[in-house]
């Protein structure tokens, strides 16, 4: 009887696990349509033709590479690593995303591996440029993968649209920053006899078209997928948000901390005491730096070294007043970093390095941060290399979502380097010459001052060099209610890159602002059609004052006199970097709409 019963419940069995199986797969099959029903396809074919697409997107040019990769081997390669047809196309950009990842791991390797070959110190600079930048797209490309696997966890636990829509922002700005690494690195090359440049070329040359791929393939996802499609986030602060008047930083920095066993304990009680006699809120502070030693430490580059690596609270330097001549690196690992002075011009960081004097524009900077969640205030950075010196950066940032707030940035070229990443300068002051704010960031510089000074022979003026050289990149400056002082004669930017991107909006211009209020990239030829004329995007909106009027401005495709407040409102805080997002934490106050619709 006992073999009976078990010789008929086998094939019901079998039969159950065969439908349970076929459930399974048609599930699977539902998740994939429903992705798409009511978007842009009207059927699984089509949803399939898609993932295709994308999967040939993920591979376009690698067969031209180096390495002997074959377009189909790389097709064949990413299908099976996102899981076959039917999956969904957002496990075609995970696998891309990994497959990239690899390449950029290898790349750091090959690039390290020439520095035995190099022996002139420019070379062996450039090289440790191209290593640090290398690992910068290491760590993005890591960011978007876990991004991506946190963002189907939260999905799932909550459903919630707005933790997609983070992410999608965050993908979007890592992608675009990994990108930009690659040309800086080989740009440290440049002045060097070539050696080792044509090598390096190479060793990136694959990495960028891949992180290019993504950035297109990424832009197809965003246009008909629901978790990735980008909604602007509400607001209750009515367009703006900070810490309010009187507010020195948010809540976890309140109340000084001291230990009793420092020397310094009696300096600090007295810092806060003045503070709050000049009716000042009390700014928990972690360490002081004094130069007359009356804090833990007498540099920055000593309180920087010294903070904790990967914080996840902010860590608070308080810099007293003083000139410091050093070189400050905030690296990656130095998280959540926030360095108060006691005002602009009182706390001075100063350096002198320039490319005339033998560093890379990358190295030359005299404070570089790349910690994200960085915040400075209340202090000056300088670059005393003179109008001469060619680039001398007082101030690079690679610091994703940082704050500079009542910060002035002190140079003649190359002043402010805007490297990667969203950033934005809120009531600072900005002086230089030529190309003075530059480089590929995610950038809002708001209710600020932009100094010209005075050129050396032969130069000519330009405020900015933005440096966006893919159309699918969501880096450009946005320059909102600032005044742009014009003192001297000045252009408002020219196209470092083909896909440049500036915006100048409800801002006053000086009358040293020329007339044809943009100028082409000297090297790209001259006349209106020259290269990237076409492909940039320079707009101005709603600005006043005697170097405001745009009836003798450039005629190239790619300028435009905005007349339409909805397209002017894609360059506030709200929508360009995301502000409401972030900025709260930071206590910084700013506007995140336009000031006049």
């Amino acid at each position: 009887m006992a073999s009976s019963t078990s010789a008929t419940s086998c094939p019901c069995l079998l039969l159950t696990l065969l439908v349970l199986l076929l459930l399974m797969v048609m599930a699977r099959r539902a998740d994939a349509s429903a992705v798409f029903a009511g978007l842009s396809f009207e059927s699984p074919g089509e949803a399939e033709a898609f993932e295709d697409a994308l999967l040939r997107q993920a591979c376009v040019n690698v067969s031209f590479l180096s390495g002997g990769r074959d377009r189909e081997a790389c097709v064949s390669r990413l299908d099976t690593a996102r899981g076959g047809a039917g999956s969904g196309p957002v496990p075609v950009l995970r696998a891309a995303l990994r497959d990239t990842l690899g390449e950029a791991v290898g790349a750091v390797r090959a690039v390290r591996g020439l520095a035995s070959l190099s022996n002139r110190p420019r070379e062996e600079m450039a090289v440790r440029d191209c290593v640090e930048l290398l690992g910068y797209s290491v760590d993005e490309l890591g960011w978007a993968l876990d991004a991506m696997a946190e963002t189907d966890t939260e999905t799932d636990a909550s459903g919630g649209g707005s933790a997609a829509r983070r992410a999608e922002d965050d993908l979007h700005a890592w992608l675009s920053a990994a990108l930009g690494n690659q040309d800086t690195c080989v740009e440290g090359f440049h002045g060097t006899d070539g050696r080792l440049l044509h090598r390096v070329e190479a060793a990136v040359a694959q990495l960028t078209q891949l992180v290019s791929n993504l950035l297109a393939m990424h832009k197809r996802l965003r246009s008909i997928t629901p978790l990735l499609h980008h909604g602007p986030p509400t607001n209750k602060n009515n367009g703006t948000s900070g810490g309010g008047a009187g507010d020195e930083l948010p809540p976890w920095v309140m109340d000084i901390e001291v230990d009793d066993g420092d020397k310094q304990d009696q300096d600090e009680e007295e810092l806060v005491a003045k503070r709050a006699r000049a009716g000042r809120v009390s700014t928990r502070v972690d360490v002081v730096v004094a130069q007359d030693g009356s804090g833990r430490y007498r540099t920055v580059s000593e309180a920087v070294a010294r903070a904790p690596n990967h914080s996840k609270r902010k860590y608070v330097i308080y810099v007293k007043r003083g000139v410091y001549h050093e070189n400050v690196e905030v690296r990656k690992k130095k998280t959540n970093i926030v360095i108060v002075g006691e005002g602009m011009g009182e706390t001075v960081i100063s350096g002198s390095r320039s490319f005339s004097s033998g560093w890379t524009t990358f190295r030359s900077a005299t404070f570089a941060v790349a910690g994200a969640g960085f915040v400075a205030r209340d202090l000056t950075f300088r670059n005393t290399a003179g109008p001469a010196a060619h680039q001398a950066v007082a101030l690079r940032v690679d610091s994703d979502r940082s704050a500079f707030f009542r910060v002035a940035v002190e140079g003649h070229q190359d002043t402010l380097y805007a490297h990667s990443l969203r950033q934005l300068y809120r009531d600072c002051r900005v002086a230089g010459t030529v190309d003075f704010v530059f480089g590929n960031g995610i950038v809002v510089v708001q209710r600020s001052l932009v100094a010209t000074l005075p050129l050396a022979p032969g130069q000519t003026g330009s405020v900015t060099a933005q440096g966006r050289k893919d159309p699918n990149q969501n880096t450009g400056f946005s320059f909102h209610g600032c005044v742009v002082e014009g003192k001297y004669p000045t252009y408002l930017g020219r196209p470092w890159k083909p896909f440049s991107r500036v915006v100048v909006m409800e801002s006053y211009l000086g009358p040293g602002i020329q007339a044809r209020g943009w100028l082409e990239w000297a090297a790209a030829g001259s006349g209106d059609h020259s290269t990237g004329l076409a492909t940039l995007f320079y707009g101005e909106y709603k600005n006043y004052g005697p170097g405001a009027g745009v009836a003798g401005r450039v005629k190239w495709p790619g300028y435009h006199v905005i007349m339409d407040a909805a397209v002017a409102s894609r360059f506030t805080v709200r929508r360009f970097i995301d502000g409401l997002a972030w900025l709260p934490g930071t206590g910084i106050t700013f506007t995140a709409d336009l000031f006049r619709k």
